[in-house]
């Protein structure tokens, strides 16, 4: 079965619409979404509206920290996300407000753990970025593949039966083979704000079948996006980031 992953959409409409487009056309049969479907873009409630449909034909979500700060604290936040969530905050009605808190923190199936952030503490959005968070992860697990995002910067860790840990950024559209001899998180690119320097949304599949998994891009067009987050009177920065992929 080919499982398209997909994390922080982050209100974009264009961009995920890409994404799901550009996974129909791959062959993906099932979605699961890895939290932060608000936050930063124009379309709060069309995003949730969106997730919410694919849950209700058998899709897995999870819960982000930005759905979190919609009916709780964000004060680990920076100014440029609390005042998006402020304004996301009136967009949405009390059906999807309600889809948000009940969200779980984690999901998993088979061999594999599904999260936003870290393993070792979901609630605390802790950041994947180093080998030494990658393995406060693996020691919180016992699952074979853990996939999240929260990053927003595609990157793929490894470990192996001597413990011995290691990283690289995954080539697009290039099927990696995850080998049972060692153990894998992988951090997915954003669908909704991509920081990797590409424009692009990002997002991932994996075929239980073959053990592989594939990190793809679907272009989309962010100057809509942008024109969007900017008529939306949301601050200007986040406009500037999708055209950038920053």
């Amino acid at each position: 079965m080919r499982i398209a992953l997909l994390a922080d959409i982050h209100a974009n409409r264009e961009a995920l619409s890409a994404c799901l487009a550009h996974a129909e056309a791959s062959g993906v049969h099932r979605h699961v979404f890895l939290g932060d479907y608000v936050g930063y873009g124009a379309e709060p409630g069309w995003a949730v509206d969106t997730v919410m449909a694919y849950v209700a034909r058998g899709a897995t979500a999870i819960l982000g920290n930005h759905d979190a700060a919609v009916f709780g604290s964000d004060a680990d936040m920076n100014e440029t996300a609390r005042t998006a969530l402020a304004w996301t905050r009136g967009k949405l009605d009390d059906r999807q407000r309600a889809f948000l808190r009940d969200l779980p923190l984690t999901a998993e199936e088979g061999d594999r753990l599904f999260v936003h952030a870290s393993a070792w503490e979901p609630a605390n959005w802790h950041y994947v970025m180093s080998t030494a968070a990658a393995l406060r992860s693996f020691n919180a697990t016992p699952h074979r593949v853990t996939f999240c995002g929260h990053l927003h910067v595609p990157e793929l860790y490894h470990l192996s039966v001597t413990a011995k840990i290691s990283s690289f950024a995954p080539a697009s559209g290039t099927a990696i083979p995850l080998t049972r001899q060692r153990r894998w998180l992988a951090v997915l690119g954003s669908v909704g704000q991509p920081r990797d320097g590409v424009a692009a949304a990002s997002y991932a599949v994996f075929d239980d079948a073959a053990d592989t998994l594939t990190y793809m891009r679907a272009p989309y067009d962010a100057a809509s996006a942008a024109a969007k987050v900017r008529a939306a009177g949301l601050p200007p920065v986040l406009a500037l980031r999708l055209l950038g992929g920053r």
